[in-house]
C-alpha cells in the first residue's frame, strides 16, 4: 500500500513532518529518497523540531551521521558519499537502539535498511508543490501512516 500527499508550501511540508515526529517511537526507521533539491533536508529539520531537537539540523553529507537529543534521540544519515561501499557503520546499533533514525539516500544501504521501516519519495512538482508517497513496510508502520493522514 502507497499513501500519497500532495504539499504545496513549506509550511505544510512542515507540519507533516512535525506530526510524524509526534507519532513515531524509539527504533522507527524513516528512509527519504528525492532528487537534489526535494526538500529531503527540510523534511529532516522539521520533523527533528517536532522531536524538540534545539540544535541546527543540517545535511551530515560529509560526516554521514549526525546525533540530535529531543523527546528521542535522532539519528539523522546521509549515506550518499556510502554508493559502492560494503562499510558496516553500525548498523545494528543506529537502528536498533533508543533512537529514530532518518535515512536520506537509503537506497545506496538498501541490504542494511531494518525489514520494517516507512520509505518516504518526495517528488518535486514545481518550486512550492512537492508529492509525497509513503511506502509503510510493516504493520506498525502502515498504522503509522494512517494515523499521519487523518
Amino acid at each position: 500500500m502507497v499513501f500519497e500527499k500532495h504539499i504545496f508550501s513549506i509550511d505544510e511540508t512542515n507540519a507533516l513532518a512535525e506530526k510524524l515526529a509526534s507519532l513515531v517511537e524509539a527504533q522507527h526507521t524513516i528512509t527519504l529518497e528525492g532528487d537534489l533539491g526535494a526538500g529531503k533536508t527540510t523534511f529532516t529539520k522539521a520533523f527533528a523540531k517536532g522531536l524538540g531537537v534545539k540544535r541546527t539540523v543540517n545535511s551530515p553529507t560529509f560526516t554521514i551521521m549526525k546525533q540530535y537529543n529531543g523527546r528521542l534521540p535522532l539519528n539523522h544519515l546521509d549515506v550518499y558519499r556510502l554508493a559502492d561501499s560494503d562499510e558496516d557503520l553500525g548498523w545494528d546499533e543506529i537502528f536498533y537502539g533508543d533512537a529514530v533514525t532518518v535515512v536520506e539516500w537509503a537506497h545506496l544501504i538498501q541490504d542494511d535498511l531494518p525489514a520494517e521501516r516507512l520509505e518516504i519519495v518526495i517528488k518535486r512538482i514545481n518550486e512550492d508543490e512537492r508529492l509525497f508517497k509513503l511506502t509503510p513496510i510493516g504493520a506498525r508502520y502502515e498504522l503509522l501512516c494512517e494515523e499521519l493522514l487523518k
